[in-house]
């Protein structure tokens, strides 16, 4: 049965924890499943999400048939059954539940955000869909970054690599275009390296442009089905083009992304921010520390932000480097960096 590859492994390897350890457990929860092939998902292959639901809180858990008996401290306990019944609760929705996902739902736990909605209906929050998958945020500020995509027109994004400041961004686009919402998508980077002089590069300009905006068309590809990317990219329904490419035009009932932006002088910044029309959202994402403009050229970016703080419809989120979702190295490259400006 299901729940018996969870069973046997966990016994054997919580004996040995036992007699290895000697900080005493001093509370003790039990939670009980009533499906037990969501329950053997929900542990995962050889309970590789209960072992790192082990580690990460520091509690010991034993598979009893159905039940999940608990052993630690009180409050690493309750953590414990909070991030394992939100995760039940997605996979009793037909969601899948991943170590990704896992990982997410104890940094949810720890920051004391409940995910899924008191009422029990509708989606679960920090959640983005498109007809291909169903994205979910994995720290806190991802999901009031989902949040701010939901409510603003224009939203800045800002921090270190690998928090999904323009994955998420995507990600609402591709889904706002597959409810109609809007009619297009427009994603722009500033194609820097080539000074916005493309001209020497071989092939057309799709070919020319591609190397700059690989990250965008990744993230494309991930979302939607290959068809739909390549049917929107002929019709025009999806367009990616560098920074250069916007200027007097006006952008309306569309969803635009530019990406890369702390690569924009003021004035290109200024440029873009005007394009936006009638019915359309904007999202400008940037990792103000790795600047790659000329020396003596500043990053309109964080003046941008500055300058707008105070405007009704504009949101800012600030990821750190508690919000990678990389691997787990990213986030201590990135604290190292840090420590040293």
């Amino acid at each position: 049965m299901p729940q018996l590859r969870g069973t046997a492994s966990h016994l054997t390897r919580n004996a040995g924890k036992s007699r290895q350890s000697d900080r005493p457990a001093n509370h003790r929860a039990e939670l009980q499943f009533d499906d037990n092939r969501l329950l053997a998902d929900l542990l995962g292959e050889f309970d590789a999400h209960l072992s790192l639901l082990e580690e990460r809180l520091g509690v010991q858990a034993v598979v009893h048939g159905n039940v999940i008996v608990l052993e630690g401290s009180e409050s690493a306990c309750a953590l414990a059954r909070v991030v394992l019944e939100e995760l039940y609760a997605r996979l009793k929705s037909g969601q899948s539940v991943g170590a990704g996902d896992l990982d997410g739902a104890i940094r949810h736990a720890r920051a004391g955000v409940k995910l899924q909605k008191a009422d029990g209906d509708g989606p679960e929050l920090g959640q983005l869909r498109t007809r291909k998958r169903v994205v979910s945020a994995r720290t806190p500020m991802q999901t009031t970054y989902i949040a701010a995509l939901q409510a603003k027109e224009l939203t800045f994004a800002t921090g270190p690599a690998g928090t999904g400041k323009t994955y998420l961004a995507v990600a609402y686009a591709a889904g706002c275009l597959e409810r109609g919402e809007v009619e297009r998508l427009v994603l722009s980077r500033p194609a820097v390296e080539a000074g916005e002089r493309l001209g020497f590069l071989p092939g057309d300009m799709r070919e020319k442009v591609d190397p700059y905006l690989r990250p965008l068309y990744d993230a494309l590809y991930d979302v939607l089905p290959p068809e739909k990317v390549e049917r929107g990219l002929d019709t025009g329904q999806i367009e990616i083009a560098p920074l250069a490419f916007m200027r007097g035009r006006t952008l309306s009932h569309a969803m635009i992304i530019l990406d890369e932006a702390q690569n924009c002088t003021s004035m290109q910044m200024k440029m873009f921010l005007t394009r936006l029309g009638e019915g359309s959202k904007m999202v400008v994402t940037g990792d103000p520390s790795q600047v790659d403009l000329p020396a003596g050229q500043t990053s309109g970016l964080q003046e941008a932000i500055t300058i707008l703080a105070d405007v009704k419809g504009i949101a800012h989120i600030p990821f750190t480097s508690a919000d990678v979702v990389r691997h787990e190295l990213v986030g201590r490259i990135v604290e190292a960096y840090e420590k040293v400006r």
